[in-house]
């Protein structure tokens, strides 16, 4: 009974053996060699290294509600991609509209009170909920520096909305893709 059922384990082992299909063979006198290529695919592969995850900007004076802004430096980033890539701004999702107030004067300031630009003396575009281009590459890069730069408005009216004191916060998501 014992060697029935050595026989019949060899039988299914060799079976089962046999329906393996041999990717590579090699057979020689002395030597025998075969090859195996190994591959891989990379994709799109980023890293976006960013200088600080809040940004105090600058409560305005008096004389900043003449002048209808105050300019602050916002974060700084270092760019890293694989190939060609867009670095770009918007408002958080959660805040569609005006930034988050929190006061007892009843504050409403709207997301576009808040510009950014790439140059502190460059033109400044006011943020909105859809991605805008902050800077680009036509290649890979690992150590691209850009910088972003806000100015916040204010109304000259005293008694505006957006200047009623309290906290005014708004979310900002910079986002790095590599199509």
């Amino acid at each position: 009974m014992g060697i029935s059922r050595v026989l019949i384990a060899a039988t299914v082992v060799g079976t089962v053996l046999g329906a393996i299909p041999a990717a590579a063979q090699c057979s020689g006198a002395g030597s025998c060699s075969t090859t195996n290529v190994a591959s891989v695919t990379v994709g799109a592969l980023v890293k976006l290294e960013m200088s600080a995850t809040t940004t105090t900007l600058t409560a305005p004076t008096v004389a900043d509600l003449t002048t209808g802004y105050v300019a602050d430096a916002g974060p700084t980033f270092i760019v890293h991609a694989n190939q060609d890539w867009t670095m770009s701004i918007k408002a958080a999702a959660s805040n569609p509209t005006d930034w988050s107030y929190t006061g007892t004067k009843s504050g409403v300031k709207p997301i576009g009170d808040l510009a950014w630009s790439d140059d502190a003396a460059g033109t400044f575009a006011a943020i909105t909920g859809t991605n805008a281009t902050v800077a680009s590459g036509a290649t890979s890069t690992d150590n691209s520096a850009v910088s972003v730069f806000f100015r916040t408005a204010y109304s000259s009216d005293f008694s505006a909305a957006s200047n009623r004191p309290g906290a005014y916060s708004l979310p900002v998501v910079f986002t790095l893709t590599a199509p």
